[in-house]
């Protein structure tokens, strides 16, 4: 353990007490659920107030649901709002204010309400909230985020006084994973102006003012018995590294996230601190637009490729904290990742070969841009920089500020980066990013064999099939799409020892962005 545990001389009673407080027990070898009378041992109180530092922040900031796309978005909808479904450590789909979610041909769903729940302002969930709240993705007016993932909706319909009926326009037996979505959850029927954030969740807004901070309070009618626990959370934006660090040693912040690998043992070694790994799908990308002529350039792109120095970017840049990826968005270990591919590999000889092919070497080329909200995107420009040196490449580096990246830069030059969180399936990563209407296909590459290997999977109930279809899909993505992707990023958190609750969930930071309804506050 660290200096705290020397200094404290903490027992194995005290051990197993922190551990249950994570929720989480090791035993075997595997990360188990702990049993109740483990968690009983520390039992969540009620109380306290804490300070959260999130990466990214700007006037883009939203409490909308339909125009989120940053992880302190997903934070704030977590907050306020509710899904019908939400995902666990394992990436399973538990129900949340459905009672159940149910079909005998994953086209038809019906959709069983949780009665007791209630909106911030007292009114009562009724099914006509949960039909408006998922149709507004569809209406191109509302400019959803999501919007390729209700694509899939034909109709939702009100069925009974509980009730919701779910028609697919084909099958998807993903469809309680999706509807786990951030951007999916429960907002009041005809709301048009979410300044107010009324939802159904944990806590009630009490300020909001894009890229400066979010405070919400608890909600006490909230419908998770006894939940959530602390009295107020306050969410706040720090883009630099070193200064969120700083902010949490300094007892400022209580809980942060993206934390830079080099930070790690600095907060380890520091009495009262933890830093919290989880293993995930997250990925930095470098993305070579189709819609130029230069980085459109098949041979271009390959070049590029094979110019990373995938094992040099995982030691080096992530410091181990992270694996090799394949140009593809599905990481190893998932279900659907496909082990036959070719791992591509780091080949100065082949980068030279296609960088002559694109006519490439010797002439003016498109600027890098990155930033330090892209997991290491700064430090992978500068070794592609100089790499591509070596071979007569001449690419320049345009470092830009976090604050309005997103919007301002992500998407908007031939040559960029971009930090894609993990998606808690190969259906949504794909419908999302790649489809070639998806509003976030990055490089806007598209690919009909792609998209009809994407409408098929979802109908497929085979399991095996499906996964050969998903194996296809991310051979077309590695040999063909407009994106490199060197590394799957572990998500490192970071907090105060007396924030408990914390848990690890894959999607994304601080739980899956979910943390507020865990956590609780032992002082």
């Amino acid at each position: 353990m660290n200096d705290e545990t020397n200094n404290r001389g903490i027992s194995r009673r005290d051990m197993m007490r922190m551990l249950a407080g994570t929720g989480m027990m090791v035993a075997g070898g595997g990360l188990l659920t702990a049993a109740p009378a483990a968690l009983a041992a520390e039992v969540p109180k009620k109380g306290g107030s804490i300070r959260v530092a999130y990466d990214a922040g700007s006037v883009s900031d939203t409490l909308d649901p339909a125009a989120g796309s940053t992880g302190s978005d997903y934070i704030r909808f977590f907050m306020f709002y509710s899904g019908l479904t939400q995902l666990d450590e394992s990436l399973t789909p538990r129900m949340n204010i459905a009672e159940s979610v149910s079909s005998t041909d994953a086209k038809t769903w019906i959709i069983k309400l949780r009665q007791g729940v209630t909106f911030h302002d007292g009114k009562p969930l009724a099914p006509a909230d949960v039909v408006y709240s998922l149709m507004r993705h569809k209406n191109p007016q509302t400019a959803s985020r999501v919007k390729t993932l209700a694509d899939q909706f034909a109709s939702v319909t009100a069925s009974g006084p509980n009730e919701v009926t779910l028609t697919l326009e084909v099958p998807n037996a993903d469809l309680p994973v999706i509807l786990a979505t951030p951007q999916m959850v429960i907002v009041k029927d005809g709301t048009t102006n979410f300044n107010s954030a009324i939802g159904t969740g944990p806590y009630k807004l009490k300020s909001f003012k894009p890229g400066a901070g979010t405070v919400g309070v608890r909600n006490d009618n909230y419908w998770k018995s006894g939940q959530p626990y602390l009295d107020q959370i306050e969410l706040i934006s720090i883009s630099d590294n070193a200064a969120r660090v700083s902010a949490l040693l300094a007892g400022d912040v209580h809980l942060i996230n993206s934390v830079d690998p080099r930070s790690t043992r600095r907060i380890a070694a520091t009495p009262g601190y933890e830093v919290k790994e989880t293993k995930s799908g997250l990925y930095t990308d470098l993305i070579m637009r189709r819609d130029n002529t230069v980085t459109g350039n098949p041979d271009f792109v390959k070049g590029m490729k094979y110019m990373f120095d995938r094992e040099q970017i995982r030691s080096a840049v992530f410091l181990g904290y992270a694996v090799i990826g394949n140009d593809q968005p599905i990481p190893p270990g998932h279900r659907y990742f496909n082990a036959s591919l070719p791992q591509r590999k780091f080949d100065l000889d082949k980068a030279k070969f296609y960088m002559q092919k694109a006519g490439a070497i010797g002439s003016a080329l498109p600027p890098i841009y990155a930033t330090t909200d892209a997991n290491g995107s700064v430090e992978m420009a500068q070794l592609i920089q100089q790499t591509a040196a070596k071979i007569g490449v001449n690419l320049s580096v345009n470092r830009v500020p976090a604050d309005g990246y997103w919007s301002n830069h992500w998407m908007k030059h031939p040559l960029g980066f971009g930090s894609i969180n993990p998606r808690p399936s190969a259906d949504v990563l794909f419908t999302q990013f790649f489809k070639s209407d998806a509003p976030w296909n990055e490089s806007a590459w598209k690919d009909p064999k792609f998209d009809q290997l994407l409408v098929s999977a979802r109908a497929e109930t085979d399991d095996a099939r499906r996964k050969q279809m998903y194996g296809e899909m991310q051979m077309l993505v590695t040999d063909e799409g407009g994106i490199g992707i060197p590394s799957f990023i572990s998500l490192l958190d970071a907090n105060d020892k007396r924030l408990k609750g914390l848990g690890s969930i894959p999607t994304g930071a601080m739980m899956g962005f979910s943390f507020a309804e865990h956590a609780w506050w032992a002082a």
